[in-house]
């Protein structure tokens, strides 16, 4: 048995630990480019990922189960989904500040929820709505910026990272599904096990992009070593902990949740880059805030 607000727990600290992966990447960009960046999660978060299972395994005393098709399949999906959303992330991100890309991104909430709905039956509840409803409102409210204030609101990156939350809450999708497929009595076990599986597949996936189209930005990979094993850390770090509120939650209350990365974001674009914070700003995380007390308490 577990407690019934765990998966709480496991979303804000998966929020956390992104936000300062997605930070590392964003750094990571100008010298690796998109792709190259995005390769930088799974080649150095495999090691990691595959450390967490090992000492799952050797705590829990429960065995590593086989895997079936249907959860491969369903990790393999979600697997790519996520290469497409990060890259697209990555590249809103060089169009417009971290915090505004990761607020477009963030509308993934809604679409989670019609996802669960299409593909896995979860249908949401009317707290639930009334949540995604109004963190999703607070994201819009602090991405927007006044074009008097000599800031212009570009078609770009809007729609690179509306695109972008699409494919990851197709993810979420894939990796819960995945998650919950797994024939296994642990959900540390599962989540662990889908961890390493989606994380060696996107390694081979893009090693092979980048040795046939990008060697240039492999090389590079290979030299930012030190930053990238930051990044690669916190990125299998976040995955374990979305991939454990996946296994006791539905993907819509995880990723409503997960609006909270929107506020450490800001906290994070002041500290880093001294991007300052508008008033629409203060609304918006104003607004998410009360969605996630609508949600832990609905």
């Amino acid at each position: 048995m577990h407690a019934p607000w765990l998966w709480a727990v496991f979303t804000i600290a998966a929020a956390g630990a992104q936000t300062l992966r997605n930070a590392m990447q964003r750094e990571l960009i100008g010298v690796l480019g998109p792709v190259g960046a995005t390769q930088v999660r799974f080649l150095f978060g495999l090691p990691f990922g595959v450390a967490f299972l090992v000492l799952v395994r050797l705590a829990s005393g429960v065995e590593i189960p086989s895997l079936e098709s249907v959860p491969i399949l369903w990790t393999a999906f979600g697997a790519v989904a996520q290469i497409v959303g990060t890259a697209l992330m990555l590249a809103a991100m060089r169009e417009r500040s971290f915090v505004v890309a990761i607020a477009y991104i963030k509308t993934e909430a809604v679409q989670v929820a019609i996802f669960a709905l299409i593909f896995l039956g979860e249908r949401p509840t009317p707290s639930l709505i009334f949540a995604i409803a109004l963190a999703t409102a607070g994201v819009l409210m602090m991405s927007w910026r006044n074009p008097a204030a000599g800031v212009v609101n570009s078609w770009k990156p809007a729609a690179l990272g509306l695109f972008g939350a699409s494919f990851f809450a197709l993810a979420a999708i894939g990796f819960r599904a995945a998650v919950t497929g797994v024939a296994t009595p642990s959900f540390v076990i599962a989540a662990s096990l889908v961890l390493v599986l989606g994380l060696a597949m996107q390694t081979v996936a893009l090693l092979a992009y980048l040795l046939v189209l990008d060697r240039a930005a492999m090389l590079a990979i290979l030299r930012a070593w030190r930053s990238s094993l930051f990044a690669g850390f916190m990125g299998a770090l976040a995955s374990q902990f979305w991939y454990l509120a996946f296994a006791l939650t539905s993907a819509a209350r995880v990723r409503t949740l997960a609006l909270v990365e929107v506020i450490f974001a800001q906290l994070v674009s002041f500290r880093m880059f001294r991007e300052g914070m508008a008033r629409n700003e203060w609304i918006g995380m104003v607004l998410i805030v009360v969605a996630v007390i609508v949600l832990i308490n609905g």
